[in-house]
């Protein structure tokens, strides 16, 4: 049962910032969210019309890209409402989906991200059984099963969530519907349902990161094996976009991580969420398009085309 002050709703953080700085932020924002979004949809159809693209590597690049799309749609457009006039009100059912819809996507992108590394691992350890291990099927399975391990994961949480008492204020502060800061609105002791969000998502991110971590690894002793410093520069520049990727994504988990620090005048949980749902997902496109010569030829040979189409 819920229970709320008068209505099922809440109220997020509100911003005390003159009419035009909240102006020039909500104009920062919005174009970023447009770059991000179109960057993101051209990698997928650059990939999905290019068949020298139709590689696991590229596959699970599109799986990233859509994912990116989805996990910035969840924050961004509330965002840009509360920016524009103020409106912090969310609804209860609103809530709740973005509050899981976050969640899912950001445990599914890690989830990816550790298979990506799987992949420059087959690639770099064991090319010559690359493209038969990880044949179209396994890299559907991987990518579904990528989906289904963070939709249970993060399922039985928000369930618990939902069934949740919410009483006295029902201002929510942060500029989403955390669910740290949701727990902290209950009636009820939810020293549990921390415990347990803690644990699942510990299995989630450290998971990953040991899959990841173990991935290259294996993908340095290889490289340090190669006898020649061009062959070496050649396999480690296949897999630098992908450790790049981490490194920003898994600076946003240390961020998280660092929220429960007191006294601090540095708000970690807000600086980790803009940078997993705004900053990271903006990058995507230009760190896998400025660093891979594939996806750059694609490019050039969409742009001719288009001005070739545009000519007669």
């Amino acid at each position: 049962m819920v229970i709320l002050n008068n209505t099922d709703w809440f109220q997020l953080m509100e911003f005390h910032y003159s009419s035009v700085l909240q102006m020039t932020l909500f104009s920062i924002l919005l174009n970023t969210y447009a770059i991000t979004v179109i960057g993101n949809f051209l990698i997928v159809f650059i990939i999905s019309t290019n068949k020298h693209l139709h590689t696991p590597m590229y596959f699970f690049l599109i799986n990233l890209s859509i994912l990116d799309v989805l996990l910035t749609t969840t924050i961004t457009p509330k965002f840009l409402s509360l920016l524009a006039n103020g409106s912090g009100t969310i609804s209860y059912s609103g809530c709740m989906i973005q509050c899981y819809s976050y969640f899912l996507m950001g445990e599914t992108e890690i989830l990816i991200l550790a298979v990506m590394s799987f992949d420059r691992f087959m690639a770099i350890c064991n090319p010559l059984r690359y493209m038969t291990v990880l044949s179209p099927r396994l890299c559907l399975y991987l990518a579904l099963g990528s989906w289904a391990c963070a939709f249970v994961d993060t399922i039985a949480p928000t369930v618990l969530v939902i069934h949740i008492s919410f009483c006295g204020s029902n201002r929510i502060n942060h500029f989403f519907c955390d669910v740290d800061e949701l727990l902290k609105l209950a009636c009820t002791d939810t020293q549990y349902l921390n415990l347990l969000n803690f644990l699942l998502s510990a299995l989630i991110v450290f998971g990953s990161l040991i899959l990841i971590i173990v991935s290259y690894l294996n993908i340095i002793i290889a490289i340090i094996k190669i006898p020649s410093s061009g062959g070496r520069w050649k396999s480690f520049t296949t897999c630098s976009s992908h450790i790049l990727v981490v490194f920003i994504f898994y600076v946003g988990t240390v961020f998280m991580s660092l929220r429960s620090i007191k006294n601090s005048r540095v708000d970690f949980n807000k600086l980790a969420v803009l940078l997993s749902t705004i900053i990271t997902p903006l990058l995507n496109p230009f760190i896998y398009t400025l660093r891979n010569e594939q996806v750059k030829n694609a490019i050039r040979n969409l742009w001719k085309y288009i001005k070739n189409r545009s000519g007669k």
